[in-house]
């Protein structure tokens, strides 16, 4: 850390190698995201945008302002300073005040893990100086209700193992906060580091087939059945959550709700060899249905179909009815033994993956009525339960006990929370006997591949 309590800030990002022998190579996404270490990422705050950020919670616990920041995050023995990033607050129900109660300002040292997003071009819109290598956005998360640590990181990456190419990047890294004035940074302890999905998540996959389409962040109501126009708004940044909230080409927003409008009464209305011949042109749909396939085995109940929430669409053109629509994997932490009692579920393990979720949420559930995608996905759903899957047991534990070992060192930090790594779902997971790494008749990884290899 002192070379971050030394390092100058001169207006522009600076790469500082100090050894002449460093060898590595990677850059740009595949270098901030690699799981080779756990880099330090470093945040300075003045003292007023600390205690804005504060107030603003304060003023509307959903706030979306962004304060500045100064950034400087070290890997594999390398400096990368960004000056002058946005940093806020993220979260939902899991959002809360990183320091103090309700109207103190900063000098409490009462700390709280809160979920962050910092957008390194928040002040200086298309300046290529500052980024972080080539990224402009990431997402931390610290490991709200999950023991385990890796909930949401395994989810991730089982999806990319799994070819779902549309899944975020993660790994891990060392949080430091320092407010301006104060000794010494507040260490805050092992975060997840997530891509961000915005625009230049979309640039990032050329998959996609077209960057300069519509993304919407789909929250709860979202059920691609319904067009009231209370579902649909714009990110404004003013905390105001929307079932439909668009993402990119904000002044464009009557259009994008027109086109994602349409694709909605398409699903509701159409039947048949109709609905097949359209969803086949608009949808990858042997996509959609390995990304389901995922969903089921991890027991992603908080998703589109049992819980209308906690996914993004994105279509790869503005044209009103020629498009490709993605879905997109996102919040994954409450999976893999965490279950809760909602929707049509209370045991995310054991449930009918055929029948997962609610009546209204018509679109996969009308997907599967073809018995073609209906005998795909159940392909897919037997494949990843087969012995030697990337998602048995052996090779699961396997890839958990890495990452594990790979942050246990870091876990003490100064707010006291989240000390251990231990074997346990959330405290208010409704079957908490459900087990990840000990293996038995709770595991879940027996459990699922169980009820999915006898389907």
């Amino acid at each position: 850390m002192a070379l971050f309590m030394l390092l100058v800030f001169a207006g522009c990002k600076k790469d500082i190698i100090p050894d002449d022998d460093d060898n590595t190579t990677k850059t740009g996404y595949d270098m901030v995201f690699d799981e080779e270490d756990v880099p330090v990422l470093s945040l300075k705050v003045s003292l007023n945008e600390w205690n804005r950020l504060l107030e603003a919670y304060d003023t509307d616990h959903n706030t979306r302002e962004y304060v500045h920041c100064d950034v400087v995050f070290e890997k594999h023995g390398k400096q990368y300073a960004v000056p002058d990033a946005g940093l806020r607050l993220r979260g939902q129900t899991s959002r809360r005040r990183p320091e103090g109660d309700e109207g103190q300002m900063h000098g409490t040292g009462n700390w709280r893990r809160c979920h962050y997003g910092l957008n390194f071009r928040k002040f200086h819109k298309g300046d290529d100086n500052y980024d972080l290598d080539g990224v402009h956005r990431i997402n931390l998360k610290y490991a709200k209700e999950d023991p385990s640590y890796i909930r949401e990181k395994y989810c991730f990456d089982l999806l990319q193992r799994m070819g779902i190419w549309t899944a975020e990047r993660a790994s891990w890294c060392r949080l430091f906060i320092h407010v301006e004035g104060d000794a010494l940074p507040v260490y805050m302890g092992v975060y997840l580091m997530m891509e961000a999905i915005e625009d230049e998540f979309i640039e990032e996959r050329q998959q996609f087939q077209g960057d300069d389409g519509f993304l919407w962040k789909c929250g709860w109501g979202a059920n691609l059945r319904d067009t009231d126009d209370w579902r649909f708004g714009v990110d404004e940044n003013l905390g105001t959550a929307y079932a439909y909230e668009l993402k990119t080409h904000k002044k464009q927003f009557a259009k994008g709700k027109e086109q994602l409008c349409r694709f909605i009464r398409a699903v509701r209305s159409l039947s048949g060899t109709a609905f097949r011949d359209w969803i086949e042109k608009h949808c990858d749909v042997d996509l959609l249905l390995r990304t389901y396939a995922v969903f089921i085995a991890v027991g992603h109940w908080d998703d589109y179909w049992n819980d209308m929430n906690n996914f993004y669409l994105y279509f790869n053109s503005d044209d009103l009815d020629n498009y490709r629509m993605f879905m997109i994997p996102y919040d994954m932490d409450n999976t893999l033994g965490t279950t809760h009692i909602c929707g049509v579920q209370t045991d995310a393990g054991r449930h009918d993956p055929f029948n997962w979720g609610l009546d209204e949420c018509i679109f996969i559930s009308k997907i599967l009525s073809i018995e073609e995608y209906r005998s795909k996905y159940r392909e897919y759903l037997k494949a990843i339960a087969a012995p030697g899957s990337e998602f048995a047991y052996e090779k699961s534990i396997v890839r958990i006990k890495e990452w594990q070992n790979l942050i246990r060192p870091y876990l003490a930090n100064a707010t006291g929370e989240d000390l251990t790594i231990q074997d346990l779902p959330a405290s208010w997971s409704n079957n908490r006997w459900y087990r990840i790494m000990e293996d038995g008749s709770s595991n879940w990884f027996r459990i699922k591949c169980g009820v999915l290899s006898a389907l």
